[in-house]
């Protein structure tokens, strides 16, 4: 960590301190969006836009921040999203990553571009949930071959992203010229002559032929709970719970795909609607303090997923800055629900926040 003078206090400080020790390029590749990067602002912007309704005089005593995810007991519901090439920007990558998950008492979703093999996140996380998260690959077998081997190193959960049938454009890594420093993808052939991974490279791996159909044979085989990531609209939210997944995540990835898709806070609502409780509903995209949490909590989302902050703290100072980044995330949603005089985070609602060009619904009861 840093010394005592200069630890970041918030998740953009540590932001500012990963420009700083990281090479240009590997930050602009945790950093960017695609095209003109509307959405990636736009993710943080529809956080400012709602504000949060305090209750006063109520028993500040007690708070109580744990909830279920698939069944799974969790302390908080912040969990950290699937991080590509993490050992880009710490040596200590994705193991400091869920070393940190452990000691905050959160849920990790490895990647499937991890730079460490899942069966050592596995041994790590013995006896503690974690989720794998899984690209459709062009190669049926290999996407087959990856689900059992994230099976058998004790993934609890498939999340299956979907809005990459393709990478978006994203210009910084363009004009970077990007590629991956000299590390290995443990699990996926790259399809490149000098084995440098380019995103050209993994483009050539997606299968841009999966389909609702396929899902549904993917979800029938999977023998573990799918979770189905990158939904922004009403329509594909009803069929995925057509399709027997578990679960949704809200996301735009981060506003890395297409842009000028909206905010993942502001489809949030129409997502709730249309799956009426049938699925556990999850967003990432913009969180960046406690306060973004308990907004997306109170519109519906069952818990919400952190990506770019748990970078800038592996980058800053390993295990310890991702542990430091969540630590801060906690105690900000924990201060934030104490002074909004709620007792507990799986009470909150829509009452609990004003939406810009939304009737007020008053809370009733008493608090």
């Amino acid at each position: 960590m840093p010394d005592a003078t200069t630890i970041p206090l918030n998740v953009r400080e540590y932001e500012g301190a990963a420009r700083d020790v990281l090479d240009a390029p590997v930050f602009d590749f945790f950093a960017g969006g695609a095209g003109d990067e509307i959405s990636l602002a736009e993710n943080e912007a529809a956080f400012r836009r709602v504000f949060l309704r305090p209750r006063i005089l109520v028993d500040a005593s007690h708070c109580s921040t744990a909830t279920r995810v698939l069944e799974l007991e969790v302390a908080w519901p912040v969990m950290i999203a699937p991080l590509a090439y993490l050992r880009s920007a710490h040596a200590d990558g994705e193991l400091g990553v869920a070393r940190a998950a452990r000691k905050t008492q959160t849920l990790y979703c490895l990647s499937s571009l991890s730079t460490t093999p899942a069966d050592e996140i596995g041994r790590e996380l013995e006896g503690i949930p974690w989720w794998f998260q899984l690209y459709p690959y062009r190669d049926r077998s290999l996407t087959a071959e990856t689900i059992e081997r994230a099976r058998s190193a004790g993934s609890s959960a498939l999340v299956v992203t979907v809005d990459t049938p393709r990478i978006g454009r994203r210009e910084r890594d363009l004009r970077n010229a990007f590629v991956l420093p000299e590390i290995e993808l443990p699990w996926v052939p790259i399809p490149s002559g000098t084995g440098r991974v380019t995103p050209a490279g993994v483009n050539d791996l997606f299968d841009q032929g999966f389909d609702w159909r396929r899902l549904e044979q993917l979800v029938s085989s999977a023998q573990l709970p799918v979770v189905l990531k990158g939904v922004l609209t009403a329509e594909d939210a009803a069929l995925a719970s057509a399709c027997g997944v578990s679960a949704v995540v809200v996301s735009n990835h981060g506003g890395r795909q297409l842009d000028c898709a909206p905010a993942t806070l502001d489809v949030l609502p129409e997502v709730v609607e249309a799956v009426g409780g049938n699925l556990e509903i999850y967003l990432d995209g913009g969180i960046r303090r406690g306060t973004d949490a308990v907004k997306a909590l109170a519109l519906g989302a069952r818990a919400v997923l952190v990506g770019r902050p748990v970078a800038w703290g592996l980058a800053v100072a390993g295990e310890d800055g991702v542990r430091h980044v969540l630590d801060l995330l906690r105690a900000e949603l924990k201060l934030a629900l104490t002074l909004m005089g709620r007792q507990d985070v799986t009470e909150l609602a829509p009452v609990h926040v004003r939406r810009p060009g939304k009737q007020l619904t008053v809370e009733r009861r008493r608090a």
